[in-house]
């Protein structure tokens, strides 16, 4: 029996990863989530409460992934540097995984304020991954470098989900580089 609840939540968040990456938060509806899984309406609420216990849920499922992917990423490179490079990089490679597009489409949408805390916390956690690199390279508030670093990720992420002009590689090269360079070029 809980090895089928577990089956059935399971399918239920990956209904939603699939709502949330193909129509944003206005797709994800518990008749939605009946209609991809085969549930009846009335089974969902058994599984979710709301809208917002389901997001909660995709939170804590899918951001540790997702920050390990960085985390990974940032342990492999040598230098304060290199890590920030790969904390940048590695980021805007997700934006195409169905996780990141539900974690960004996610934050977009009109949250309780349980939900909200979580997606507060699960970035001050990933935040937290850069602070100890921006302190080698000699920044005298590392926490605060790390929170407008973590702007210029994000506006990239913003750019590339918009499907920019531009092309996805170059977005990514200036994110680096404004990382890395400031505005200096």
């Amino acid at each position: 029996m809980a090895e089928h609840r577990t089956m059935q939540r399971d399918a239920l968040l990956d209904a939603a990863r699939t709502l949330l990456s193909e129509g944003g938060t206005e797709a994800l509806t518990f008749p939605a989530l009946a209609e991809r899984t085969g549930l009846a309406r009335s089974s969902v609420y058994e599984y979710f409460r709301s809208r917002a216990a389901v997001v909660e849920e995709l939170c804590a499922v899918d951001f540790p992934v997702w920050a390990a992917e960085v985390e990974a990423a940032m342990a492999e490179a040598g230098t304060p540097g290199a890590k920030i490079e790969a904390y940048v990089r590695r980021q805007l490679a997700l934006v195409g995984d169905r996780r990141h597009r539900a974690v960004v489409a996610i934050s977009a949408g009109e949250l309780d304020a349980g939900a909200r805390e979580k997606i507060r916390a699960a970035h001050g956690a990933l935040i937290g991954m850069v602070v100890e690199a921006l302190a080698a390279l000699g920044h005298d508030q590392p926490r605060l470098t790390a929170t407008l670093l973590q702007g210029i990720v994000d506006a990239a992420v913003r750019r590339l989900e918009l499907g920019a002009a531009e092309d996805p590689a170059r977005i990514t090269e200036a994110a680096v580089a404004m990382a890395l360079h400031g505005t200096t070029g």
